[in-house]
């Protein structure tokens, strides 16, 4: 299944955060918090002015980006979690 994204919206998926053991005790997937790190899948053709100009998105597909935790909406497509987001949510792009 693909998904495109509309307006200034774009998918990110997640970057994997491995299972993290402190000493004997193993904290579950659910009880860490969210990665605010994530890789761009795909975005959406840009925002549209009132006066009908679109304006161009400035994340491209493949870009390493920073991101507010508790932003987006979790999406899961194929058993793959994705988060759909505004482009205003993302903080930064990570330089590699």
């Amino acid at each position: 299944m693909a998904i495109e994204p509309l307006s200034d919206y774009v998918l990110i998926k997640p970057k994997d955060e491995a299972e993290e053991k402190i000493g004997m005790i193993i904290i579950p997937d659910t009880a860490q918090e969210k990665p605010a790190e994530g890789t761009i899948i795909a975005v959406g053709p840009g925002k549209v002015t009132k006066d009908g100009e679109k304006i161009p998105l400035e994340v491209q597909v493949g870009n390493k980006v920073i991101y507010g935790k508790h932003s987006g909406t979790e999406i899961k497509v194929d058993e793959a979690e994705y988060l759909m987001m505004k482009e205003s949510d993302i903080f930064a792009i990570i330089e590699a």
